[in-house]
């Protein structure tokens, strides 16, 4: 297993979170979702251009904090772009750490690449959610 950290967002430091911990949190799910021979991708984007890639590949013209894009690649799951600001805006709004909802949203972009949609139906949902908790709960 094998990440790749690209940091668009110049002006974010990866302070709130570290590589070390996005590695472990990345080895964690992936070994619970028996992909752990796979490597990811991780990028962090301002809020224009999170926006931008929305729009582009969900039709929905707002921010978000997370967008996952699977990768036609053998060894690769695909990548995972999280916007820093948006995540850190919606850490005040649910009175959390921004650690805490960073790496939330970093499980949540790994569940989204290994076949998980919350959107699909409520039992989809409700089953993302659980194995998001799950995995929440393994790094704390």
């Amino acid at each position: 297993m094998k990440i790749e950290i690209n940091n668009k967002a110049k002006y974010y430091r990866l302070g709130a979170v570290d590589k070390k911990s996005f590695s472990t949190v990345a080895k964690i799910v992936l070994k619970g979702e028996n992909k752990e021979s796979k490597t990811l991708s991780l990028a962090f984007v301002g809020k224009e251009e999170i926006k931008k890639l929305n729009k582009k590949f969900r039709k929905k013209n707002k921010e978000t904090d997370v967008l996952s894009f699977e990768l036609n690649e053998n060894e690769c799951l695909g990548e995972i772009v999280i916007c820093p600001e948006v995540v850190k805006d919606n850490a005040k709004k649910y009175r959390v750490t921004i650690k805490n909802e960073m790496l939330k949203m970093f499980i949540h972009g790994i569940l989204h690449l290994c076949g998980y949609d919350h959107e699909k139906s409520k039992k989809a949902e409700k089953e993302m959610e659980e194995r998001q908790n799950l995995y929440l709960s393994k790094i704390k």
